[in-house]
């Protein structure tokens, strides 16, 4: 059977005994785990003896993860158990090292995949090695700063949004370089009305999100203000649309945009899993509700949209 190899790194500044005992005490887990921060109605159940956890979700699916050995204070390896949506087993590991004054952590697991579904493992690896990622920079900011700036609140309707034209900047770019390409467009929009003071704004800045492709790590987005009317003669790399009428499935996220996949991929899972029934006709999009010059990062509002059919 085909088989799957994850294996992601952060590095934590951090005591190295600290960073072993928050990994190892698995109700710590529910706070920086990516899957379960997505599913907040979850059920969890721990053994007695603090070895294993058991998860049941109408997201995370159910399962349960089970230590099987300790190397204090440099390895954890676990035996993992899935029984739905579908049934596998993996084997996880998460190891510590000292490294540069701090602690190199990374979290690795390998499985296997039914031979006729070979063709899901590229996609299926991309997927899980950014859930790992997002896992660890959650980890990162508990252990160093003993918070995560990063809450989901989910609408419990569907939003309805009205048609808006836009002016914007259409922009393809590495998963990787999303925050800086993202800073440069912004930078030059604000700009541009800065530039020109009679055009204002009516309403929030907002980006769709075009492309998502997880196994080559690209992806394009358009960053859009949206205005009344639409000038002419925009800049050259400018360009203009109209964001169609629409229903959404709406994610709050409150706190950095470092952290926003977590809004992303609650969205995602709900889609794949047939939770939402998203219209793919129309690019899901987000909003900026307010400032990153003017608040905190833990205080950033960003609204995360998902169009429905």
């Amino acid at each position: 059977m085909p088989t799957m190899h994850v294996s992601k790194s952060i590095q934590i500044n951090a005591p190295f005994e600290r960073v072993y005992e928050c990994v190892r005490d698995l109700r710590q887990w529910p706070k920086w785990s990516p899957r379960l921060i997505t599913d907040p109605g979850c059920q969890l159940t721990y053994a007695d003896d603090g070895r294993q956890y058991a998860w049941d979700g109408k997201v995370a699916g159910s399962g349960k993860m089970t230590i099987v050995s300790e190397d204090k204070p440099h390895a954890i390896e676990f035996r993992l158990e899935f029984f739905s949506p579908q049934k596998n087993q993996a084997d996880g590991s998460f190891s510590m090292v000292e490294k540069d004054g701090g602690v190199e952590a990374t979290w690795s697991m390998t499985s296997s995949l039914p031979i006729f579904l070979f063709f899901l493992r590229p996609m299926m690896t991309a997927f899980i090695g950014m859930d790992y990622s997002r896992g660890l920079a959650m980890l990162k900011d508990s252990l160093e700063t003993g918070a995560i700036p990063s809450r989901l609140e989910f609408f419990d309707a569907p939003q309805d949004i009205t048609s808006r034209s836009y002016v914007g900047i259409r922009t393809p770019c590495t998963m990787a370089n999303l925050g800086p390409a993202m800073e440069h467009d912004m930078a030059r929009l604000k700009g541009w009305l800065d530039e020109n003071p009679g055009i204002r704004p009516s309403g929030v800045f907002f980006s769709q999100y075009h492309k998502w492709d997880a196994v080559k790590g690209m992806t394009e987005y358009t960053l859009c203000v949206p205005l009344e009317e639409i000038p002419k003669n925009l800049p050259e790399e400018f360009l203009s649309g109209v964001l169609p009428a629409c229903k959404t499935f709406a994610i709050k996220h409150t706190g950095a945009y470092r952290h926003l996949g977590n809004a992303w991929s609650a969205g995602f899972h709900r889609a794949r899993g047939k939770v939402i029934q998203q219209d793919r006709k129309i690019a899901p999009f987000e909003t900026y509700e307010n400032d990153p010059r003017d608040v905190d990062e833990k205080d950033l509002v960003t609204i995360v949209h998902f169009p429905l059919k």
